[in-house]
């Protein structure tokens, strides 16, 4: 994971190459400019400051923001950026390396049953590691604190681990709920075998039941809940225009991966990636093998994806609506994809200047992008098109 010590090495000549060739051939445009937002046809507009490494935003029908902090809070933020104080009765959180309190999506019927969906990493009661826990509850009617809190889903098993989490939700038309699951760093075997939660994705209920349709139900030795698998560390989903779940995930050193998880669909990891050893060195065998799911598209070097959302709305011009939105750790920029159908034809990166990393990608209920930065002093912002 991006957040591991790498030692420091010369660019590979193949590596070099390939991101030349890139370049030239017109795949990626890099943007250019020193002002945060003042570059890229966008200008930033900073709706609230001062939260402490936020993870995920949603949109209240009032025109307020909910947003998690990983640290474990849970914090309603006014549309005129005044961020308020603690909603209470958020469950207990492991908040080590990349764990806490992760992704939030609002339930498709929030206005009237006022219900949300929250994913984090869950300690074990007995002191013996921790998962990823997806849980749901209602937002009492001042928005002030939790009620009915229950978990409906728990990665198993348990394992002592900082790393690799997972934990974005996407809520299918049909009403079922799609989970990421990381394969937890040291457990990354786990991902080709199906007698275990790590590396997967999964898809269950609103009330955390196994839909009958799932691929593996009935299946010996396989967990139920599992979609599709050989995944590394997702921590992006978005329900796409053509109407199926797409994901990103982490690569090792290199290999970020862009997918859309097939019903019953082995996406490879780890025997198949496009990124290699921390220090260098092979991973499996190669990036393609029969019967193994290929990325729509990969990113090496690795930028660190977090967040997605596709853009719906014509607020920023026809050119722009259905375009891809990625937020990225490492590479500290917004990746705007332009496709054809499922094929990425052309990259462009947004906000280089500001050197911040972008952690959650948003459309909100006005058509514009809202996307969250990921720092001790964290900023929710709102881009518009430049004046």
């Amino acid at each position: 994971m991006h957040g591991m010590p790498v030692k420091r090495r010369r660019p590979r000549p193949a590596l070099v190459r390939w991101v030349r060739a890139t370049l030239a051939a017109g795949l990626i445009s890099l943007a250019s400019g020193a002002a945060f937002g003042a570059t890229d046809g966008l200008r930033v507009e900073v709706v609230a400051t001062g939260l402490v490494h936020p993870w995920a935003v949603a949109f209240l029908p009032d025109g307020r923001f909910l947003v998690t902090e990983r640290p474990g809070r849970l914090r309603v933020i006014g549309a005129d950026g005044r961020v308020g104080p603690l909603v209470a009765a958020v469950p207990r959180v492991d908040a080590v390396g990349q764990g806490g309190l992760l992704d939030l999506v609002l339930d498709s019927d929030f206005a009237r049953n006022r219900t949300l969906y929250f994913c984090y990493a869950e300690p074990d009661p007995q002191g013996q590691g921790n998962s990823t826990a997806l849980a749901r509850a209602v937002l009492s009617a001042d928005a002030s604190r939790l009620q009915e809190v229950r978990v409906i889903f728990r990665q198993q098993p348990r394992t002592a681990s900082r790393l690799h989490f997972g934990c974005r939700i996407v809520e299918a038309p049909d009403g079922t709920l799609f989970l990421t699951l990381g394969e937890r760093y040291q457990r990354m075997a786990d991902a080709q075998t199906l007698d275990n939660h790590h590396g997967k994705v999964v898809r269950v209920t609103k009330e955390g039941a196994v839909p009958p349709d799932n691929p593996l139900v009935g299946r010996a030795g396989a967990l139920p809940e599992i979609w599709s698998w050989g995944h590394r560390n997702p921590q992006g989903a978005a329900w796409g225009p053509d109407g199926r779940l797409w994901i990103h995930e982490h690569g090792p050193q290199g290999g970020d991966e862009l997918n859309r998880p097939e019903r019953g669909g082995n996406h490879g990891w780890p025997v198949v990636t496009f990124g290699e050893q921390y220090g260098g060195g092979p991973i499996g065998e190669g990036t393609h093998k029969p019967g193994m799911v290929s990325p729509l598209y990969h990113w090496t070097p690795s930028i660190a994806p977090s967040g997605m959302a596709f853009l719906t709305s014509d607020r920023y011009g026809a050119a722009w609506r259905g375009n891809l939105f990625i937020g990225a750790l490492r590479g500290q920029h917004l990746v705007r994809l332009e496709l054809d159908g499922t094929r990425v034809v052309r990259e462009h990166r947004l906000l280089t200047g500001g050197r911040e990393r972008i952690r959650d990608v948003r459309q909100g209920p006005d058509g514009w992008l809202y996307v969250l930065t990921d720092a001790p002093d964290g900023r929710l912002l709102r881009l518009l098109p430049a004046r």
